[in-house]
């Protein structure tokens, strides 16, 4: 007898939990994958133009305040292993209009990184295919990224893992390509010769002054998008208690190894005047040496960091739709998973759609690098208040429940003072934005949003309170 179709009810239940299918070794190469994002490949040519050497400083700046982020959100993760995302703690301590918040926006944030990360896709694409069509490269890597996320979160962390080695492969290849070119004294065909001398030379410091190394801040708090991914992993992951300390340790020790000693590479080989604020520095520099074929790898390598990312992100975004819908802050369709790879299925297939209409931006600004900047301006600015809200919670469990910070086995350091000077940082980041056009633009743009939740949030109460009225009349 012929077995009879399930229906969608029959393969979908809100009832059924996440799986714990990521390992330890997953978890590791998620956290180093989320600290190396497009931001670096693509926009380290525009930030080192803008900022010169100085942009090092930039990376150290940001990548130690980004650190302490993840310090109080690693603290307040595990003072309840029950919490699934940061959204969660949010809701805890701060409520759930500011979990709605938080959740909506940081969904978006990557909505908007994942339409960067595709698009930039296409541009890697053409370096092989320069006549192929951004927009359609750009679906077809989306759609790639959406078969990885869909069969289980077993096949995502090793889709993940894969991307996240290739990265760091490469990443430390070139690193010592570069020191083995400055220590023979390497001569590029246009003569420049690889030196530790392009990077103390004192108008590389700060080529467009103060404004410029403040310049650089915009593409580098972009390029840090993602190392608070552990933070929504949680849930999937084997024994968080011992797993989620040893990734945000390491954080420090990876911006210094894949963004410092990179961008001093690429400096010291390619030389300041030699960069394009247009072209991938990772993709010049082998090609300045005279080394077409290995440009060509590194093209390859930035292709895939870039879908690391864009599948990293759609990862987040289901998420947190999911964690959303079971709080009843969205949909509850956003809750159902699929029986057999317990995937929010539904999230999923939202943010995809969400990710795909945001690609047809392309026939609006054709110039990929405009587009880019804008994009990653708002994809920033989303990001520094989901890091804002994880802060301004861990201020509230502080002072709300002492007790667990004291049984806390994995304390922030100087803890309130600490976040007040995070809080205080990335406010002025948020000002220095309003000094270049692109990004000027974006961050006026950018309340909007901001409004539309607000009116979103009153209509929900509204139907919620309209809905209690009505039981009590009945």
């Amino acid at each position: 007898m012929t077995k009879p179709l399930k229906t969608p009810v029959d393969c979908f239940t809100g009832a059924q939990k996440l799986h714990r299918g990521l390992s330890k070794r997953h978890i590791q190469l998620i956290a180093i994958g989320g600290a190396i994002g497009t931001g670096l490949f693509m926009g380290t040519g525009k930030t080192i133009a803008v900022s010169g050497t100085s942009i090092i400083l930039t990376y150290i700046l940001i990548g130690f305040f980004a650190f302490m982020v993840m310090r109080a959100m690693g603290e307040l993760l595990l003072s309840k292993l029950d919490y699934r995302t940061f959204a969660d703690f949010v809701a805890d301590y701060l409520g759930d209009k500011a979990s709605y918040f938080l959740g909506w926006t940081y969904w978006m944030s990557w909505i908007v990184s994942c339409i960067a990360d595709v698009v930039v896709c296409g541009g890697y694409i053409q370096y092989w295919f320069p006549d192929s069509w951004l927009w359609l490269t750009a679906l077809f890597i989306l759609g790639l990224m959406g078969l990885s996320n869909f069969f289980s979160v077993r096949l995502f962390g090793e889709t993940e893992f894969w991307f996240a080695m290739i990265k760091v492969v490469a990443i430390v290849a070139l690193i010592l390509v570069g020191i083995g070119m400055v220590l023979v004294g390497w001569t590029s065909p246009n003569g420049v010769t690889a030196s530790v001398r392009h990077l103390t030379e004192p108008d590389v410091f700060l080529p467009n002054g103060v404004f410029g190394f403040l310049a650089g801040f915009q593409i580098a708090i972009f390029s840090f998008t993602g190392i608070e991914l552990v933070g929504t992993v949680t849930a999937e992951t084997k024994e968080p208690e011992k797993v989620l300390p040893k990734a945000i340790n390491s954080i420090p020790i990876r911006v210094i190894i894949f963004y410092v000693l990179s961008i001093m590479c690429i400096i010291a080989v390619t030389s300041w005047p030699q960069i394009s604020s247009e072209v991938s520095p990772f993709v010049t520099l082998f090609a300045l040496a005279g080394l077409p074929a290995a440009a060509a790898v590194i093209n390859f390598v930035a292709l895939t960091s870039a879908m690391s990312s864009a599948n990293s992100g759609l990862y987040a975004c289901t998420r947190m739709l999911y964690g959303l819908s079971t709080e009843k802050l969205a949909h509850r369709k956003f809750a159902q998973l699929s029986i057999k790879s317990a995937v929010p299925i539904f999230s999923l297939i939202f943010s995809v759609i969400c990710m795909a209409s945001g690609v047809f931006l392309l026939f609006i600004i054709p110039d990929v690098m405009k587009l880019f900047t804008i994009v990653t301006t708002v994809a920033a600015i989303m990001v520094i208040y989901s890091w804002c809200m994880i802060l301004l919670a861990y201020l509230a469990y502080r002072k709300k429940r002492p007790d667990l910070h004291k049984k806390s086995i994995y304390k922030m350091p100087m803890g309130i003072t600490m976040t007040w000077c995070t809080l205080l940082f990335f406010a002025f980041t948020v000002v220095i934005m309003v000094f270049d056009y692109d990004t000027r633009v974006a961050l006026y743009g950018t309340p909007v949003w901001f409004v539309i939740l607000e009116v979103l949030w009153r209509m929900k109460k509204h139907r919620e309170q309209r809905s209690v009225r009505e039981e009590r009349v009945n």
